[in-house]
């Protein structure tokens, strides 16, 4: 990691309300290795704070777990970044996890289309070209997202939000022997704000950022969790009862702002 670089000022804020003992699972910090000089997570459950549990799941991401009964619950987080993370390694196993199709990530269903609509491409010419299509080809929509939608219903119904777009990319890039993974991130300059979702991936020996909203720059995202599709990457989960998320609020800020070229090469940082 590097302590040099622009100054980010990340974190969200859930209010939620559990009407029976339930327990979560929360990814909204930093991952491990991102430079943090200032941190902090609290849970509140009708003002009584709650003991949270770190856990550490692939790629350095961070899980907060915690049980509580009834009640209105509040979580909070904020960090400060100075500086830029280590880019992540290229591993076999990852290279073997992330061709291989997924819950959201139907790449084997996928595969004939994607030979039509992208024909004797490779490296990083197929991944400009996969990025340019589905930024072009589906429409950033709040109301036509489904939580239990993965890559072909998005495209059966051409719309979406970042989680779909995300989704497709992986797909399309899976089916053509590319290795790619969902990113959970902070994004400064994102509108509307929330948390964001965007691909890596792997091409001469790196995993860059490919982001086909384009509604962020890519080079001031600060990652959170990574996995297979947006069901390693959700930002909370729970299990036991069913709870209402009632407010969400994401805030990120940076003290540079950046251009972003879909073109260039950019790793996360």
């Amino acid at each position: 990691m590097t302590s040099s670089g622009p100054r980010r000022e990340v974190g969200s804020g859930l209010v939620l309300e559990v009407v029976d003992p339930t327990a979560f699972v929360l990814a909204v910090a930093v991952a491990e290795g991102v430079p943090t000089t200032v941190e902090a997570l609290t849970v509140r459950l009708d003002e009584q704070l709650v003991d949270v549990r770190e856990a550490t799941d692939s790629h350095g991401t961070r899980l907060h777990l915690f049980e509580t009964g009834p009640g209105i619950l509040r979580i909070d987080y904020a960090a400060t970044v100075v500086g830029r993370a280590a880019p992540h390694l290229v591993v076999e196993r990852d290279l073997i996890r992330y061709l291989r199709p997924s819950r959201y990530v139907q790449s084997d269903t996928l595969t004939d289309r994607a030979r039509d609509l992208f024909p004797g491409l490779e490296g990083r010419g197929l991944v400009a070209a996969v990025e340019a299509w589905v930024h072009a080809n589906l429409r950033y929509d709040g109301a036509a997202t489904s939580p239990t939608g993965g890559a072909v219903e998005t495209l059966q119904v051409g719309a979406g939000v970042c989680r779909d777009f995300a989704n497709v990319t992986a797909a399309f890039l899976r089916a053509l022997d590319v290795p790619a993974r969902l990113v959970s991130v902070y994004a400064p300059e994102l509108e509307p704000r929330d948390f964001h979702a965007v691909v890596e991936a792997c091409i001469e020996g790196q995993w860059v950022v490919v982001d086909a909203t384009r509604l962020a720059p890519r080079a001031g995202l600060v990652r959170i969790a990574t996995g297979r599709d947006s069901a390693d990457t959700a930002f909370l989960t729970n299990t036991l009862a069913d709870v209402e998320l009632l407010t969400i609020d994401v805030r990120a800020t940076s003290s540079e702002s950046v251009g972003d070229a879909p073109s260039e090469v950019v790793v996360l940082g």
